[in-house]
């Protein structure tokens, strides 16, 4: 059974339309939502979340959540970006207020997680770093006994020695207590550490929707000497750099030796995207001449 399956998610606005996403959260996986700024990442997880209404079928672990969704929230972890809520209380008076939605509120794990994060409760919202915030958000997502995490941009605000915490935390989760996650994030080193698929979104359309290894086998990064040697390897979203061209180049086309010269290295993550989306706006202002 999956933890959560998303089927033609739909929202439009004015300017932007999430276009019938679809995709798969394994149970006991860590899966990432990436994409550039407004492609449709926080629709995507307000969709999911009814935080918005949208159009198409949500499930965690086979509970609808239009049907069941006070049943299915219960299972849910959801930390935003950030903790924008309440900034004059105290995180104690939040707490209080928070907590009893849960039946399964557990307050020993909660005082756990406070100290691991080195969190006071005597203290405002206000008076956190960002970092802090995620922290507490964090605190409050974990101590119901949630089976699925969502989380928007869980590390933007972290420095790396607590992102390397929050890491730590959430692999401990999946390996111990069988937990699925779903994050947005840019960080990308995060989700090498501890991602095992990847959704990738692209002016609200599903670009990839697969396993990270998958992702990253299915590329590699081709610097050239020349657009036209670019052109001839069919070189994917080409780009000036510094001592000439690059692009991505598809595994399966370099089985056919047609890169020529080309110097071929493994294609990270951040190329992937650079390169697709280039792609992508070449492609816009084909259609629209």
């Amino acid at each position: 059974m999956n933890a959560l399956e998303v089927k033609g998610l739909s929202k439009t606005y004015p300017d932007f339309t999430l276009d019938k996403v679809s995709f798969c959260v394994q149970q006991g996986h860590i899966c990432g939502l990436i994409g550039r700024n407004g492609a449709g990442k926080s629709t995507t997880i307000k969709g999911i979340m009814r935080l918005i209404s949208a159009d198409g079928a949500v499930s965690v672990f086979g509970k609808d959540i239009y049907s069941e969704e006070t049943a299915v929230k219960q299972m849910i972890g959801y930390v935003g970006g950030g903790f924008r809520y309440y900034p004059m209380n105290t995180l104690a008076a939040v707490r209080k207020a928070y907590a009893p939605f849960y039946k399964t509120w557990d307050q020993g794990r909660y005082q756990r997680f406070l100290a691991q994060f080195e969190l006071i409760e005597s203290k405002k919202v206000k008076e956190l770093s960002e970092g802090m915030k995620v922290k507490f958000a964090l605190a409050l997502a974990l101590s119901h006994g949630a089976k699925l995490l969502i989380m928007d941009e869980p590390t933007s605000g972290l420095d790396p020695l607590s992102r390397e915490e929050f890491c730590d935390v959430i692999l401990r989760l999946v390996s111990e207590e069988g937990v699925s996650v779903l994050f947005s994030t840019h960080i990308t080193s995060d989700l090498m550490r501890i991602a095992d698929d990847i959704v990738y979104i692209s002016r609200g359309k599903i670009l990839a929707a697969c396993p990270l290894k998958e992702l990253l086998g299915k590329y590699r990064l081709g610097r050239f000497s020349s657009l036209a040697e670019a052109t001839a390897a069919n070189a994917i979203g080409v780009k000036p750099v510094k001592d000439g061209y690059e692009g991505l180049l598809l595994l399966d086309n370099l089985k056919y030796g047609n890169a020529g010269n080309a110097e071929i290295t493994d294609a990270a993550i951040d190329n992937i995207i650079v390169h697709l989306e280039r792609a992508n706006e070449v492609k816009k202002h084909v259609k629209s001449d």
